[in-house]
C-alpha cells in the first residue's frame, strides 16, 4: 500500500460517521441501504433502514411480500421504482440463485436496480473486491484531484488504478465516498482537513459551481376526492410507470393549463412541480379504484399526505 492510500484510509477510520450499515458485510443488508442511498440522504434513510428489517428481515420474506407492502416500507424516500427493483431483484435472487444473493458481480449486476457502482460497492463491501465505485461523491473527489472534467469511461480507469493500489478495498470504497459527502462537497470544500491536499491539483480553490442541467417542468393536477357517507375514501392504484407508480392516490386528472385560483399544495420533485386542486367530487366514481376505511397500511405518496394535512390544518 502507498503512502497516499494510506493517508485517507487514516482519515475515515479516525473520522468517518457511525452508520449502521458500515457494521456488517450481510449483502441483503448492504444491497438495501445502496439502493435507499441511491439520491436520498442519509438522515432520510436512517430512520427507513432499522424499520425495513424489521418487516422483511431475509430476502425470502421480501421476495414472498406483496408490493402494496413494499411500497408502505418504502414511504417517505422517494423514487419508488427503486422499490419495485429491489422487491422484484429479491424474486430473482430467490429463483435464480436458491436464495442466496450472488458473491459472482456479473451475477450481482444481473438483478434489477442494480449498475456497475452499486454491484461494486456491494461486491467490495462483503466479498473483499477491488471493484470501485463511482457515484456523485467519489465522481467529485476524482475530477477534483485532476482538476479537469472527466468523462464517465475516464473516470471508471481512475478510480480502478486507485481502489487496485490498496488492501483494503472496502474501506477504500467507504473512505472515498465519505471524503465527498463530508469535506469534498459540490457547495463547499474543507480543504484544510483533507488527508489528500498532496495529490489534489484543485486543493484549496473554490468549487466551480455549475449551472443546473435539472429542468423542472410544472404540473397541474386535480385531485378528486370522493367520500361515502361513512367518511370511506375512494383510492385507486397509480400506473406501474410515471409519477407515484403503483402507489394509492385519489383519483388524478391532470389539467392542460394552470388553474387562476390557487393550488391546495405543491409538492417539488426532482424534474416537476406539481400543483394540487382538491376538487370534492359529489358523483359517483368510477374505473379500478376501490373505498378504503382510512389509509392506514397503504402506500401513498408524500404529496397527498401532505396535501391533506394542509387542507386539515387551514380548516
Amino acid at each position: 500500500m502507498n503512502n497516499t492510500t494510506h493517508l485517507l484510509l487514516n482519515w475515515y477510520q479516525d473520522n468517518a460517521r457511525n452508520l449502521p450499515w458500515r457494521h456488517t458485510t450481510d449483502p441483503y443488508r448492504i444491497w438495501v441501504s445502496e439502493i435507499m442511498l441511491q439520491q436520498t440522504q442519509v438522515k432520510t434513510v436512517l430512520p427507513r433502514y432499522g424499520q425495513w428489517f424489521k418487516v422483511f428481515p431475509d430476502i425470502a420474506t421480501l421476495a414472498a411480500a406483496h408490493p402494496d407492502d413494499v411500497f408502505k416500507q418504502w414511504e417517505g424516500l422517494g423514487y419508488y421504482r427503486r422499490a419495485r427493483f429491489i422487491h422484484e431483484a429479491a424474486q430473482q435472487v430467490m429463483a435464480n440463485f436458491n436464495g442466496t444473493f450472488p458473491t459472482n458481480f456479473d451475477d450481482i449486476l444481473s438483478l434489477k436496480g442494480i449498475g456497475q457502482s452499486t454491484a461494486g460497492a456491494i461486491s467490495s463491501f462483503c466479498f473483499q473486491t477491488h471493484t470501485p465505485v463511482l457515484d456523485g461523491n467519489v465522481k467529485r473527489v476524482l475530477s477534483s484531484w485532476q482538476n479537469e472534467s472527466l468523462i464517465d469511461k475516464q473516470l471508471w480507469q481512475l478510480a480502478q488504478s486507485w481502489i487496485d493500489k490498496t488492501d483494503t478495498p472496502d474501506l477504500w470504497n467507504q473512505a472515498m465516498m465519505e471524503l465527498g459527502a463530508t469535506l469534498c462537497g459540490a457547495k463547499k470544500r474543507d480543504c484544510s482537513a483533507c488527508p489528500m491536499q498532496q495529490v489534489c491539483k484543485s486543493a484549496f480553490e473554490e468549487p466551480v459551481k455549475k449551472a443546473s442541467t435539472i429542468k423542472v417542468k410544472n404540473v397541474y393536477w386535480q385531485v378528486q376526492l370522493f367520500q361515502h357517507e361513512h367518511n370511506h375514501i375512494w383510492l385507486e392504484q397509480r400506473p406501474k410507470n410515471g409519477i407515484w407508480a403503483g402507489l394509492w392516490s385519489p383519483p388524478i386528472i391532470e389539467l392542460d393549463k394552470q388553474p387562476t385560483h390557487q393550488p391546495d399544495h405543491i409538492h417539488v420533485l426532482t424534474h416537476r412541480r406539481l400543483h394540487l386542486y382538491i376538487s370534492n367530487d359529489h358523483n359517483k366514481p368510477t374505473g379500478k379504484g376501490q373505498w378504503f376505511k382510512s389509509w392506514e397500511g397503504l402506500a401513498v405518496p408524500t404529496g397527498i399526505h401532505k396535501l391533506f394535512e394542509q387542507r386539515v390544518n387551514s380548516n
